[in-house]
């Protein structure tokens, strides 16, 4: 699949874990998940439009990062958060109760290798998209309704709120989606 960066378009992005494994299936793990996505966000430089983070996959709606591709932006946060779900907790020496039972660099991988990166060129794909990706927790039958998922941006664009990580949005009515320079950041809910 060829990659189309530099046009200042958003993309959408799903990427998923090792064979679909749920290994972001606990509150604590898709909790981690946003954290160090809130702190690769601030080293790069991108606005979030929308996410999703099921169980073994996620979506993201996000503009070209400041510093570097989306492409290095994805591999830089599935780096630290595959090192932080395998990390030991720090008060029990217990293995985290994620499926790899053997060395690290033995272990299988979390992540799948590829991902899906669509541009996103106008406000209709915009809303599309994130229509799509705040429905697939109640699609999934893990919810019966998108406010009970915390772990996505509905609350942002339906009820006005904060989510546990702030969503860029445009400014105005009519705003063309390419243009980086029309988004405002809201500001994250304290945790």
């Amino acid at each position: 699949m060829q990659r189309h960066y530099g046009r200042g378009d958003l993309h959408f992005i799903t990427f998923s874990c090792y064979r679909r494994r749920p290994y972001l299936g606990s509150a604590r793990a898709r909790g981690c998940f946003v954290k160090i996505l809130g702190q690769v966000r601030s080293r790069y430089g991108f606005q979030l439009l929308g996410y999703v983070v099921m169980p073994e996959l996620v979506h993201m709606i996000i503009s070209e990062p400041k510093k570097g591709t989306p492409s290095e932006v994805l591999q830089v946060l599935k780096q630290r958060v595959s090192r932080a779900l395998r990390r030991r907790p720090r008060n029990t020496s217990a293995q985290l109760s994620l499926p790899f039972g053997c060395r690290e660099a033995e272990a299988p991988a979390f992540w799948q290798r590829r991902f899906y990166d669509f541009n996103v060129w106008s406000s209709g794909k915009l809303r599309e998209k994130l229509n799509y990706l705040h429905r697939n927790p109640v699609q999934r039958k893990l919810v019966s309704h998108p406010k009970d998922w915390p772990w996505s941006s509905w609350s942002h664009y339906e009820k006005h709120e904060p989510g546990i990580i702030a969503i860029d949005t445009l400014c105005g009515e009519g705003s063309p989606v390419s243009n980086s320079n029309n988004w405002k950041r809201q500001q994250p809910h304290p945790l």
